[in-house]
């Protein structure tokens, strides 16, 4: 692959060659390294090749050209497929959280594993347009409407691992402990019951019989501290040990102040306390934490999903500050109100200065590795994110022709370029979007079809 420019580890350059065998990058040459080669190639005695003026125009033989910026791929580290069928439906009464909650229920109790599968592989079709290749799913929806399991305990599961792999994404499956209703411990009721394994124990038996598959990594995630039983947090991280394992954490101030009068910690020293904190940990949405908790959470990620904390309206989380303490960020697009990794990242950035009124919090190559390689990493895919020998062929190239790009430096593309300027991506080195069109998945129809059934 010739590419326009590319954005490499070290920065963007013109004129980039990419090989690729199976589905690994095996070579990646700047235009300076071909032109040094060919002029030591020259200067060699006897050599017979003239030293070139320029490789600028010359394109490798056999190369498939891609104009516009070409990056790595993108990690959606925190995912509920299922919200998906909320967008634009929520805003009655002025879009308290009450309304969506509502609409969450309902859309919870109507799904099936064959329903959705289609919604998820719509969803997943969507992110493969705007240039996501993994997908960290935080999934609880386990069950039957009225808690009972499916003839394969598994079956929700297993219909978002298939929706995953025939969108052509990876799949970390985050599957979600969910016991409770309240920190105090009320049971579920209602849409609720489908998401309760009756204990941790059980959880774990039916997770440990999810297949293996190549697309797959199977990870452990603790709901939150209103869901699970202080006891029940220990099991799960015990079963997460080298995988990874996520919670939701501190999202809204009303989560700390019912956690600290039940159990007088807050989420995060709960969650430290019985052994979920540590490097392959992420704190989800991480929005309302004390010093102590960026203290305990230096050496784990934090997941920040900014256009769905600002539709929920939970608040701007310490971002710079968690950075600064060593916390690895990543980023997810939670709810999909929106599914747009140049959105998410630069928000990252935007919210900060709202936040602070002053600018200059992150910087580009610090937003990509969020959007990319580091989110890979936190979802167990640490070969992927990342355009050099040996990272997985996850590729997306980006026009800088639209209205949007025209005239801007190709390193400012976070800033500027929304999903619409995806034009191809690469996943594991096979092509699943050509010239903005999804290869398999028609996916404003399958998401049409798939929503409207719900309603």
């Amino acid at each position: 692959m010739h590419c326009q420019y590319a954005w490499l580890p070290d920065g963007v350059f013109p004129d980039v060659v990419l090989e690729i065998r199976e589905n690994r990058l095996t070579r990646v040459t700047r235009r300076q390294d071909r032109d040094d080669l060919a002029r030591t190639v020259a200067d060699m005695p006897d050599s017979g090749v003239s030293s070139p003026q320029s490789t600028q125009d010359r394109r490798p033989e056999g190369a498939v050209y891609r104009a516009g910026l070409t990056m790595a791929g993108f990690a959606n580290a925190h995912s509920h497929a299922f919200h998906r069928a909320l967008r634009g439906r929520t805003h009655g009464d002025r879009g308290s959280f009450w309304t969506w909650r509502e609409q969450m229920y309902r859309v919870a109790a109507a799904l099936d594993p064959d329903s959705y599968y289609r919604l998820a592989r719509g969803v997943y079709g969507e992110m493969a347009l705007g240039g996501i290749t993994s997908v960290g799913e935080f999934h609880y929806l386990h069950h039957g409407p009225d808690g009972t399991p499916y003839g394969d305990p598994n079956a929700m599961s297993q219909a978002l691992i298939a929706a995953a792999r025939d969108a052509g994404l990876r799949i970390t499956l985050l599957d979600t402990l969910y016991l409770t209703a309240s920190v105090d411990g009320k049971p579920l009721e209602g849409p609720q019951l489908r998401f309760g394994d009756g204990d941790a124990l059980r959880w774990a038996d039916r997770v440990d019989a999810l297949p293996d598959a190549p697309h797959l990594v199977v990870g452990a995630a603790i709901h939150s501290v209103r869901a699970v039983p202080l006891p029940q947090m220990a099991t799960v991280a015990a079963w997460a040990a080298g995988r990874p394992l996520h919670a939701h954490v501190s999202e809204q101030r009303a989560e700390n102040e019912a956690c600290l009068a039940e159990h007088g910690r807050t989420p995060t020293e709960v969650l430290a306390d019985f052994g979920a904190v540590h490097e392959t940990f992420t704190a989800v949405h991480a929005t309302h934490l004390t010093h102590r908790d960026m203290a305990l959470l230096s050496d784990s990620y934090a997941c920040f999903c900014p256009t769905t904390e600002r539709d929920l309206g939970d608040g701007i989380g310490p971002a710079r500050t968690l950075a600064d303490a060593g916390t690895r960020l990543t980023l997810g697009s939670d709810s999909h109100a929106v599914i747009d990794f140049f959105e998410e990242s630069r928000a990252l950035e935007l919210d900060e200065r709202l936040a602070t009124e002053q600018r200059g919090h992150f910087t580009a190559a610090e937003l990509r590795a969020a959007a990319t390689a580091t989110g890979h990493t936190s979802l167990g895919w640490p070969d992927a994110g990342r355009i050099e020998v040996g990272a997985r062929a996850d590729l997306v190239t980006v026009a800088l022709d639209s209205p949007r790009t025209a005239g801007i430096d190709p390193e400012g593309v976070l800033f500027a370029a929304s999903a619409a300027d995806v034009t191809h991506v690469l996943a594991d080195g096979r092509e699943i979007v050509r010239d903005g069109r999804h290869g398999t998945v028609d996916v404003a129809r399958e998401l049409q079809e798939a929503i409207s059934c719900l309603y």
